[in-house]
């Protein structure tokens, strides 16, 4: 059999720095004179991850996504003022993440989705999906898919995208649960709580349905593309005992970047002892140094923060779009079709 080959695109979670992973998208259609769509079988995306992977199966271009994240991400995330709170400063905001019904309302999120999907389903892509998300109505997780020939499937086609991106990005104490009609109302969270980086959802899919023995494909390429993190770790001598006052936007941080790193690190060890040929590339985050560490937040969406995640996306875009490893995936178009 002639080689064949299955290519994924997984892209992390991570809030308003989704703009990174949106602006090395961007620059990468820019080099290659072409639309991510079309050169990625699969795409999985977790969160603001989500948000992407959806509308670059619409063929959106990457440019029109990181004008959505400028343009919407200081109405999603608006700033508040501070407030004396038992001797220290806090924002308004995260008072009521940590006393009321979450730091945001998703109002605004849902508006400025429904701008980019308007009334769009899953059945509308041009790829294929995964786009994770957590059911607390069943407690399990829960992956939005297209529906697919290969596992028989019949259930997401008919969901809208808006309601997806909802539910894979509600993240807990910032957005309210999202609930979904299309699934009989069943609650869902962000799917960043189990799968912040997707890629072993795409490679168990691909591997259960497309790529090995007895399958049309024989070889699998994936590209996962990291969210700008705060990796640059803490120094030692910390106070030990912390309330969720203490963590703040750290406790979802470590979480997020712990699950990644582990992710990829399973990525490179799997690789090297399948039986089935994969080539695996990781576009990690850039170093943040700690004086940016304020403005690297999942919700903040100022100016100065806005232009820092730019900036950042597109020099590690410069590096990696002169890479061999990364021009082969813009090589050769997508061969799965889902129309």
């Amino acid at each position: 059999m002639s080689d064949k080959t299955f290519k994924i695109l997984s892209i992390d979670g991570g809030g308003i720095k989704g703009l990174y992973s949106a602006t090395i998208l961007k620059e990468f259609e820019e080099k290659f004179n072409c639309q991510i769509s079309d050169y990625f079988d699969m795409i999985c995306g977790t969160s603001t991850g989500g948000l992407i992977a959806l509308a670059l199966a619409l063929k959106i271009p990457a440019k029109d996504i990181c004008d959505f994240y400028e343009l919407e991400g200081p109405k999603i995330f608006p700033q508040s003022k501070s407030i004396p709170f038992f001797g220290i400063t806090i924002s308004r905001r995260f008072m009521m993440q940590m006393v009321r019904g979450g730091k945001y309302s998703d109002k605004p999120l849902r508006k400025a989705l429904e701008k980019i999907f308007k009334e769009t389903k899953i059945g509308d892509s041009n790829n294929l999906l995964c786009i994770p998300s957590y059911t607390i109505t069943e407690a399990r997780t829960f992956v939005f898919k297209f529906d697919h020939k290969e596992g028989n499937l019949d259930r997401d086609n008919g969901a809208k995208m808006v309601d997806i991106a909802l539910a894979t990005s509600a993240a807990p104490t910032f957005f309210p649960m999202s609930e979904d009609p299309y699934y009989n109302n069943k609650q869902f969270i962000d799917g960043g709580v189990w799968a912040n980086n997707p890629t072993l959802v795409g490679l168990l899919e691909a591997l259960t349905y497309f790529v090995g023995k007895g399958k049309e494909y024989n070889k699998l390429k994936i590209l996962s593309i990291s969210s700008l993190s705060i990796t640059g770790g803490k120094p030692t001598g910390l106070k030990r005992n912390r309330s969720f006052l203490n963590w703040g936007n750290d406790l979802f941080e470590t979480s997020f970047t712990g699950q990644s790193s582990f992710s990829d690190f399973f990525m490179n060890k799997i690789k090297t002892i399948s039986d089935i040929d994969i080539d695996y590339e990781r576009i990690p985050s850039v170093t943040v140094a700690r004086d940016q560490e304020s403005l690297i937040q999942l919700d903040v969406a100022t100016r100065k923060a806005l232009d820092l995640i730019k900036g950042k996306g597109k020099d590690q875009a410069d590096i990696y779009k002169k890479r061999s490893e990364i021009i082969d995936f813009f090589k050769d178009k997508k061969t799965y079709k889902t129309k």
